[in-house]
């Protein structure tokens, strides 16, 4: 069966961004992130996953972490230059972004919200984030990745180690 196109997928084809699609099969829980990177045959620190903070006034900021990881909100703040930030409630999520949780891309959302992608990501030549469905990832460029929504690179991630 041939994947159906995402907007993400054609947002990065008209930016002339080279992509790779994987997909895997959906069950009814939700995936943690190093079972999805099992899922997709990529290792659990090429697999980034998308979270959507906002700040007093209610501005969204996109941040792009380590699916293992965790965002340092001392860190992710600054990032931004905010004193302080919280976190998107799951039921806003759709509205803000048009996406669902599991499946929200960091390319594509209704806006073009402030992001930022972990500095780890720089460690690796390609990383995975999501398509903008359930069960389908992508495999991209960090630059191209960073190039297409706007976002700064930033040490915003507590890591877990092994």
């Amino acid at each position: 069966m041939k994947q159906k196109k995402t907007n993400a997928m054609r947002i990065l084809e008209n930016e002339g961004v080279d992509y790779e699609v994987r997909t895997f099969k959906l069950g009814k829980e939700h995936l943690e992130g190093k079972e999805v990177a099992e899922l997709i045959g990529a290792s659990s620190e090429q697999v980034f996953k998308t979270l959507l903070f906002i700040n007093n006034n209610h501005d969204p900021y996109v941040f792009v972490i380590p699916v293992e990881g965790n965002l340092n909100m001392k860190h992710a703040a600054q990032a931004v230059g905010e004193k302080k930030l919280h976190l998107l409630p799951l039921s806003e999520l759709t509205k803000v972004t048009g996406y669902i949780r599991g499946g929200c891309s960091p390319v594509g959302m209704k806006h073009l919200y402030p992001t930022v992608i972990d500095a780890s990501a720089e460690q690796q030549k390609t990383i995975f984030v999501s398509a903008g469905h359930r069960g389908v990832q992508m495999e991209v460029n960090v630059e191209d990745l960073a190039k297409v929504t706007k976002a700064k690179i930033a040490d915003v991630a507590n890591h877990h180690v092994n």
